[in-house]
């Protein structure tokens, strides 16, 4: 449109010069102003704008406009957010008043951290409530399976979910609810060396304040909690403050479900032995009136726990099993009483222990809390942490590769009951040797069981043999049995130990990895050591069994060799370290048993003092005699049922 208005003004501004100048121009001069006109014709169609770019630079003063527009708007809007936001910090302040009282000034602040460390251990605090934050464990890791099932280890970290709580509950009456939790203040931190002082300051100058002190090369904090000049601000009704734990215990173990069922809230009553909530389901321990002297959260190699100096007033605890899909393991909830004395210098000292569950550390700490260790707290428990331990110590100090100590320490188990192996070798033998005889006997009274037990019976005591004296060798080493049961889940020396294909010898060992799970806890895998075990099994049993009489009760004959089938599922899961120990064990056992029979047993010899036996004046009233007058008794009774069927029944 512009470039046309331009066009018809210079045309009319022509023609006026044309008409008035005409007149007086000669021809040249003419021509020239035509030119002239002709030229500023051209300049203005060839600069002039295109429709397009005016469009473009209409859009552009629009934008202009538009954006001083909303530079002013904005402006006036700062205005009014400033004086709303005076008045919504005055209102905030308020508020924060009436919550946290005296301790307004310290539930406002960012959080930030602080570090501690050692050579074995690195804890991260954070001054929001003045707590762990996170634990990393330097010479451990955590073993978990990648997306190929390959092993992959990653930082061994504790109290490091984000769900974890550690916080008193400070009874103020001035506030809603009567509490102000730790948890929501910020604390002032300060940094000393090896120490860290956390204080939550109260408005009149008085506050509450926790101290860590890390020990050099040692799991071990000093803790404490001190309350100062708060007289007139915590309520002086409560002689106690509650302090509430909460650790959602991480998945460390490879076989998880294993893990589970080892972990556990532990706890010493006072002077009695520790005590512990259920391992294998959800339990509550209530001892709200107990004095109590630590508190423990104890996985199978691992264990946070506090410790007083004095005793703690009591505790409620709570295990909660989580779903196999959450990422923690389980949930362990403590809420314990603090003793509260003087609102105005009150000081409660504890001990934090967080680290691996080893025995001497532990047990140097006192008051019990080696127990923690799941070797057990029967007899059995006595053996593996009195007996089986020491030599395990003692054996390692020669050999670094725990399979060469599992292999030496059957060895020495064996050699130190081998006089019972040889007692029950020899049983067996007197029972071979008596065997011919029992045959012609059941041969001749093969229609009568209750008269071959008998008679049977009869010739045990005539040529001295114990039917039982095979059985009850092996029923003396079952508590050695039991206790190496416990023992090699719980000793963390042979936590991710390897040995041969295992690479971990505290869970199983995975020689084929199955593309399904096998039901009845086998497990989606294969344990070599179970299998070598469940046939040296079978193959001892073989062996043994040749020279046995079954034709009593012949399902025995096939039960021993299904039993070690039933074993399967469950060692298939078990640690690889004990799976090792019993197939040394047979190993041993089928050497132990044949070289003992080719050296020591002599048949014709022991047939001998059997017949001399035989002619020997026999004692009464032993146990074969009460045992052969209990046959006795029943086969009359057995006589007097069969000859009341077969009479005619009176009409």
């Amino acid at each position: 449109m512009n470039f046309l208005i331009n066009l018809i003004i210079v045309h009319l501004c022509f023609i006026l010069v044309s008409n008035k100048l005409l007149a007086v121009m000669d021809r040249n001069t003419q021509l020239g102003l035509l030119l002239i006109f002709g030229l500023f014709v051209l300049w203005q169609v060839v600069t002039s704008p295109s429709q397009e770019e005016l469009i473009k630079q209409q859009k552009m003063e629009d934008s202009i406009m538009l954006a001083r527009k909303t530079k002013e708007a904005i402006r006036e809007k700062i205005v009014i957010q400033t004086t709303e936001f005076q008045k919504d910090s005055d209102e905030i302040l308020v508020d924060r008043e009436n919550k946290f009282g005296a301790f307004s000034n310290a539930a406002a602040g960012k959080a930030s951290d602080f570090v501690l460390e050692n050579d074995l251990l690195k804890v991260t605090f954070s001054t929001k409530g003045g707590t762990i934050k996170e634990v990393l464990i330097k010479n451990h890791h955590k073993i978990v399976q990648n997306a190929d099932r390959k092993d992959v280890k990653e930082s061994l970290l504790l109290m490091s979910d984000e769900r974890d709580k550690f916080y008193y509950a400070l009874p103020v009456n001035s506030v809603p609810g009567g509490f102000i939790f730790t948890k929501d203040l910020i604390f002032e931190g300060a940094l000393e060396g090896n120490t860290i002082r956390f204080k939550a300051m109260a408005n009149n100058g008085g506050y509450f304040e926790q101290v860590y002190t890390l020990n050099p090369d040692n799991y071990l904090f000093n803790y404490a909690i001190k309350i100062e000049n708060l007289d007139n601000i915590l309520d002086k009704g409560f002689n106690s403050i509650k302090l509430r734990w909460i650790n959602y215990l991480g998945k460390l173990e490879k076989a998880v479900s294993y893990e589970k069922n080892y972990s556990a809230i532990y706890y010493k009553p006072g002077i009695d032995k520790p005590e512990h909530c259920s391992c294998t389901s959800s339990d509550i321990e209530n001892k709200e009136a107990t004095p109590i002297k630590w508190i423990s959260f104890t996985q199978q190699f691992f264990n946070v726990s506090l410790l007083a100096s004095e005793n703690f007033k009591g505790a409620k605890m709570v295990t909660t099993f989580l779903d196999d899909t959450d990422k923690a393991l389980k949930k362990m909830d403590a809420e314990i009483e603090i003793p509260f004395k003087n609102a105005n210098n009150n000081l409660f000292k504890m001990d934090f222990y967080l680290g691996p569950n080893e025995f001497d550390r532990l047990y140097s700490l006192g008051n019990n809390l080696e127990d923690i260790i799941a070797f057990g707290t029967s007899f059995f428990g006595t053996i593996n942490r009195w007996v089986i331990r020491p030599v395990f110590n003692w054996i390692s100090q020669f050999f670094e590769n725990k399979g060469i100590v599992i292999l030496i320490l059957t060895f020495l188990v064996k050699l130190s009951l081998f006089y019972l192996t040889y007692r029950m070798i020899y049983s067996q033998s007197k029972m071979t040797a008596l065997k011919p005889q029992i045959d012609k006997m059941k041969e001749k009274h093969k229609d009568d069981a209750s008269t071959v037990q008998m008679e049977s019976m009869k010739l045990y005591r005539e040529f001295g043999v114990n039917p039982l004296g095979s059985c009850l060798p092996m029923l003396l080493q079952m508590p050695i049995w039991f206790a190496l049961y416990r023992f090699f889940p719980a000793a963390i020396e042979f936590r991710q130990a390897p040995f041969l294909w295992a690479n971990d010898l505290s869970s199983y060992d995975e020689w084929i990895q199955l593309p399904f799970a096998i039901p009845f806890g086998f497990g989606s895998h294969i344990s070599l050591f179970t299998i070598l075990w469940a046939i040296s099994t079978l193959a001892f049993t073989f062996y043994n069994s040749k020279n046995m009489d079954f034709s009593a009760n012949p399902a025995m004959k096939w039960m021993q060799y299904v039993m070690p089938i039933m074993f399967l599922g469950f060692f298939n899961s078990y640690a690889s370290g004990l799976t090792a120990y019993l197939l040394f064990s047979n190993v041993l056992n089928i050497g132990q048993t044949m070289a003992t029979k080719a050296f020591l047993i002599d048949e014709a010899k022991i047939l001998a003092q059997m017949e001399n036996h035989k002619k020997k004046p026999k004692k009464t009233g032993g146990f074969q005699d009460r045992l052969q007058k209990v046959l006795e008794e029943q086969r009359k009774i057995a006589d007097q049922q069969k000859s009341a069927k077969t009479q005619p029944k009176k009409k």
